[in-house]
């Protein structure tokens, strides 16, 4: 039973509820999987580049006392100090570049290490060098937690659907924008219903990422990339946000049984594809047409099936319901288990 050394590179909620999950499935992994692991380095702004080849205290990073070890300077250092087997690369995206992020994983298939992210930035501006790169290091580079957190997407395509082509993707990639409007359906205009989407904890500080389409655009990237095999950039994406959606508009599709969503899309062409994120009125046949509050869906239709749906249902106690740390926590433990497997 081989026992993998871990490091985290970001320490935030996702990297907390990581090392949680890690700790709550010691045994199954253990037991299931032959898996044991040690947690050997850490690098957030406030700590350093901390590792100890003999592992870290768990419970003293999430109880914010842990002391320093040893500090590097660069993150090939700190990889190398670490021993490590594997690395969580799962720091803050930078849309424009993919940077740091592409030379953390980069610097983690170079060392020997599995290399397993949330950001979206290393599918979209570094998935074919990346991915060649760990074919040719014979490690994975997995990223099921860029797109819907908790919902097979990637891995979908990868083990259960072979020979499957994608032809046309649609779908509900954000949250914030499917809860904002519902909340101007009820009447609120939209600065009150952004207000309304932060205090239960769905939006962030500055929401433009999500009202403006941004990050639904990243993940059409992502998926026009890995899934049709067929590379774009953001510029390449029909955008337009929600911030022009009128109380009256909203509340009049509502009433007429066609209410808006923030839909993405990218379609496979003959010379290329097509993708745009746009407010569509949704028709009560489509299958978007089912998704309400926080939750998440994808539609595939495929050469070999006319539509497969996969959706991730947030209970009605709230919008924030499973959406966040813990379900992309999850979709990273997940590769974890996948990446050591199948090595």
């Amino acid at each position: 039973m081989k026992t993998y050394n871990l490091c985290l590179l970001g320490f935030g909620n996702v990297g907390r509820a990581l090392l949680r999950l890690l700790q709550e499935k010691t045994v199954e992994l253990r037991e299931r999987y032959a898996i044991e692991w040690r947690l050997t380095g850490v690098a957030t702004r406030q700590l350093g580049w901390l590792a100890d080849p003999a592992g870290l205290d768990v419970a003293a990073l999430l109880d914010g006392g842990v002391e320093q070890i040893a500090a590097y300077q660069d993150v090939r250092g700190w990889l190398a100090a670490a021993r490590a087997d594997v690395l969580f690369e799962l720091t803050s995206l930078d849309v424009a570049t993919g940077q740091p992020a592409i030379e953390h994983i980069r610097a983690a298939l170079e060392h020997g290490a599995h290399a397993i992210t949330a950001n979206k930035g290393t599918v979209v501006h570094g998935y074919q060098e990346l991915s060649e790169l760990a074919r040719k290091q014979q490690r994975r580079f997995l990223f099921e937690a860029t797109v819907i957190g908790g919902a097979p997407i990637f891995s979908l395509f990868d083990t259960t659907l072979p020979a499957a082509n994608l032809l046309r993707f649609r779908g509900l990639l954000n949250a914030t924008s499917n809860v904002i409007i519902e909340e101007m359906e009820r009447g609120k205009n939209f600065a009150d219903a952004v207000r309304t989407a932060q205090e239960l904890g769905i939006a962030e500080t500055d929401p433009a990422a999500d009202v403006d389409g941004w990050d639904a655009a990243v993940k059409i990237c992502a998926i026009s990339t890995v899934l049709m095999r067929k590379p774009i950039t953001l510029e390449q994406i029909e955008l337009e946000g929600i911030r022009n959606l009128s109380v009256d508009q909203v509340q009049a599709a509502r009433a007429a049984g066609t209410p808006y969503k923030l839909v993405a899309q990218v379609e496979r062409l003959e010379q290329g594809v097509k993708a745009f994120v746009r407010p569509e009125p949704i028709a009560a046949d489509d299958p978007l047409a089912g998704v309400t509050g926080g939750s998440l869906l994808a539609h595939f239709e495929l050469d070999v099936l006319p539509g497969l749906t996969v959706k991730l249902d947030v209970p009605d106690k709230g919008p924030a319901g499973p959406l966040g740390p813990a379900v992309t926590a999850y979709d990273v433990l997940a590769d974890f288990i996948r990446a050591v497997q199948q090595s």
